[in-house]
């Protein structure tokens, strides 16, 4: 099975070597890595280009963010799966590609769990998010996947088409959502550490943030799952990482 991963970035110079080449580690040999460059001002693409581009598929052009750029990410790549490494983050060992496709043999998903860390580095883990199977009222329970430990089937991605460019910060979860609820797609949980994701990204960048995706996560659950005004995912959600925080230092 052939797995494509979408890298999104934008004057990420600091962080896309480590990232590109957690990618090159894998022990999964069909394997492709598009990346979806935004125009860069930085050494980004200079690096991107240093590599060999046999596995590497580069677009640099402006976009409109993260969520824009990964639509043309949907549009470009050739795998038989597909998912995203965002450009700060790491592929958690050189076994991650293998396990996916192993996944998704019997599966149309799959995901697992992820490491908030430091840097990349010390790797010292801020944030443990341990993942769960999908419990039977699936998202209105304030459960869902790690966006980058996310992959699915070709099939999956074009049912559930692009992402919600109206939703600033959470039309990552607003495409789970979809992908899960609503088309009836089996999912597995793969219970391992997948990546190591450093704190500070789009919706992890403090407490504004994570109040505003929130609520377009109670936004994308009142369009499709008809939630009321608020719901108990809306509490539920942000308890859960609340968890997240303390396994992370019960476990340093």
């Amino acid at each position: 099975m052939k797995i494509s991963v979408l890298t999104v970035c934008w004057n990420s110079a600091a962080t896309i070597r480590h990232t590109v080449d957690s990618f090159l580690a894998q022990d999964h040999g069909d394997k492709e890595l598009v990346v979806i460059d935004g125009n860069s001002s930085d050494e980004t693409l200079s690096i991107v280009r240093s590599y060999p581009p046999d596995q590497i598929r580069l677009i640099s052009e402006p976009d409109s963010g993260m969520y824009d750029a990964l639509n043309k990410g949907l549009g470009l790549y050739t795998g038989d799966a597909v998912g995203v490494l965002n450009s700060d983050d790491c592929f958690h060992d050189r076994t991650v590609l293998g396990r996916i496709s192993a996944g998704l043999e019997t599966a149309d998903i799959v995901h697992g769990h992820l490491d908030f860390v430091e840097n990349h580095l010390n790797k010292r883990v801020v944030r443990r998010w341990r993942a769960a199977a999908r419990p039977a009222k699936g998202f209105r329970t304030g459960w869902m996947p790690a966006h980058p430990t996310f992959y699915v089937r070709r099939t999956v991605a074009e049912a559930v088409g692009d992402f919600d460019l109206e939703l600033k910060v959470a039309s990552d979860y607003d495409w789970m959502l979809r992908a899960i609820e609503l088309f009836g797609f089996k999912s597995a949980l793969i219970d391992q550490v997948m990546i190591d994701m450093m704190q500070g990204g789009k919706s992890t960048n403090g407490i504004r943030s994570h109040v505003a995706h929130n609520f377009e996560a109670l936004h994308s659950r009142r369009k499709w799952l008809g939630s009321g005004p608020v719901d108990y995912a809306l509490v539920a959600k942000p308890v859960r990482k609340v968890g997240q925080f303390i396994a992370a230092r019960i476990g340093s």
